[in-house]
């Protein structure tokens, strides 16, 4: 230990370029540490204490980071935000995480505060990044604390918010460890160390999707331990992607397959136009990448493509250029420090090649979904758990991925619990029953469909269709709404009133290969 961790090498080298923001500015390392030392020492005379937590509704960029690095040394759970979140979406998770202090950058305002109204949190502790009328910016927390170390440093934690089928987001929580946050920071380099990747300022890190998803969070921060520079994007673009890549001489990248279908459908001569050279470990997850895409970006790319599986609870495998060409489809073999095992519905092991639920085990700190100890467990087999997907394992211990046992949808590499959107559409006075649920979508995966059952003596139309999604503003965020809407004059249902989603949901994938 003692070559690692963001806080030695500030300290060490702190006229470095550490983070560059998406309109180019320029961070270094220093001024990265001195600002999360101010915070934790304004955060402390507030009150806050070890296993307290914070939030951060805030785009990507230095302030998001500052917060992260200031929680992971002062011992407080960090939960960032995602800003495409209703104001009662946002609500819900500040009063569940318990947060003791709320940052709420300029651009979300309206949802931001919202939130805070819903979740009951005094307004003397929120803090603005930029202006917003009627909220302390954080300077005023900041200014004239001292930029030195705080006394009693302890690793915090990150607390990422993850729905479940009954579509409440659910705080996935690990115990704090009491460790040493620099020693807990170099221990966070073991994810990208996995795919070969090596530390030293030479390498660049681009954060092309929005940093509060776990992975971005822990390949972000952990490229960061090891030194890297990290530039962050906006909002996604094909070609500014390729530009940043060029102009940074990117070495690595967290992605999802709807990126690569972006890339591949800019004109060849965009394509060709950048220099790519630099690009080492190119790696992407979140969804399932269909096998031509693959091929096309391994054609493009070289061997530097990577794909891994895991989940925001921990686990996972890991699929190297190598492996993938040797094995198209998979979603790679268990990483060093995880376990797999495919069970059948009585929870045996099943043979090689035969589908079954994913278990994976992780041998690091263990989880608990906060405030929900029931579904902690009915997640888990002994010390394995599972997401619900279904996949087999191949003869040398790849896996395969070929359906999902819970509805949940991926689209565009984010995931979308259909329940949440059930929930607010039955809502509405013309809607006598609803299934949302996945369809094909060659560019995003999945899409969002709902399927409604009107109420009696409403008839169905496009105009019926464009007035239930209309009530959805203002409480559902608009990257869970349905795409389109279907009629049927009455839901498929078992006397239990069981959903029979499948018969819905199984004519939108007829003739393709897998149904995820």
């Amino acid at each position: 230990m003692g070559t690692l961790g963001f806080w030695r090498l500030a300290q060490s080298d702190p006229e470095r370029i550490a983070v560059v923001d998406p309109d180019g500015t320029e961070h270094r390392a220093g001024d990265l540490l001195a600002r999360a030392n101010r915070l934790v020492h304004g955060l402390r005379e507030l009150g806050l204490r070890r296993g307290d937590g914070i939030c951060g509704l805030a785009p990507n960029g230095a302030d998001g980071l500052v917060l992260h690095l200031a929680a992971l040394q002062a011992g407080w759970y960090h939960t960032p935000i995602n800003w495409h979140l209703t104001g009662p979406e946002i609500g819900h998770i500040v009063a569940d995480c318990e947060a003791r202090a709320f940052f709420v950058d300029e651009r979300y305002a309206e949802e931001g505060l919202r939130g805070v109204a819903a979740s009951g949190l005094d307004r003397r502790r929120v803090f603005s990044f930029g202006r917003i009328e009627g909220v302390r910016p954080v300077s005023e927390l900041t200014e004239g604390r001292p930029e030195t170390a705080p006394s009693d440093r302890t690793a915090g934690a990150i607390m990422h918010y993850t729905s479940g089928t009954t579509g409440r987001p659910r705080g996935v929580r690990r115990p704090l460890t009491g460790l040493d946050p620099d020693d807990t920071a170099e221990r966070l380099t073991f994810l990208p160390a996995l795919f070969g990747i090596t530390p030293g300022g030479e390498n660049v890190h681009l954060v092309t999707s929005p940093s509060y998803h776990a992975a971005v969070t822990q390949f972000g921060g952990a490229t960061l331990h090891m030194g890297h520079k990290i530039v962050y994007m906006d909002k996604w673009d094909a070609e500014e992607m390729l530009r940043l890549c060029e102009r940074h001489r990117v070495t690595s990248s967290h992605m999802v397959p709807t990126h690569f279908n972006r890339l591949l459908a800019l004109p060849e001569e965009v394509r060709n136009r950048y220099d790519l050279s630099s690009l080492r470990w190119m790696i992407h997850a979140a969804a399932p990448c269909p096998v031509p895409v693959k091929w096309a970006m391994l054609d493009w790319w070289g061997d530097c493509v990577y794909e891994y599986y895991a989940a925001t609870e921990g686990g996972g495998t890991i699929a190297t250029p190598e492996d993938w060409k040797r094995h198209p489809g998979t979603v790679g073999a268990a990483w060093p420090i995880s376990e797999l095992l495919i069970v059948d519905d009585d929870l045996k092991p099943v043979p090689t090649g035969t589908p079954g639920t994913v278990y994976m085990k992780t041998a690091g700190v263990g989880f608990e979904y906060k405030g929900d100890q029931a579904k902690t467990e009915a997640n888990r087999l002994k010390d394995h758990f599972t997401v619900g997907d279904v996949g087999y394992l191949d003869d040398e211990g790849f896996l395969f991925l070929c359906d999902r046992k819970a509805d949940m949808i991926i689209s565009g590499g984010v995931n979308i619990y259909p329940a949440e959107i059930e929930n607010e559409l039955t809502l509405h006075p013309k809607v006598a029953d609803v299934a949302v649920f996945g369809i094909p979508d060659e560019d995003w995966g999945e899409q969002i469909k709902a399927v409604v059952e009107p109420a009696p003596g409403v008839t169905a139309s496009p105009e019926l269709a464009a007035e239930i999604l209309a009530s959805l503003d203002g409480r559902l965020s608009r990257s869970k709404w349905p795409r389109s809407v279907d009629f049927v004059e009455e839901m498929p249902r078992e006397p239990n009133g069981k959903l029979l989603k499948r018969r819905l949901r199984d004519p939108y994938w007829a003739g393709r290969e897998r149904a995820i």
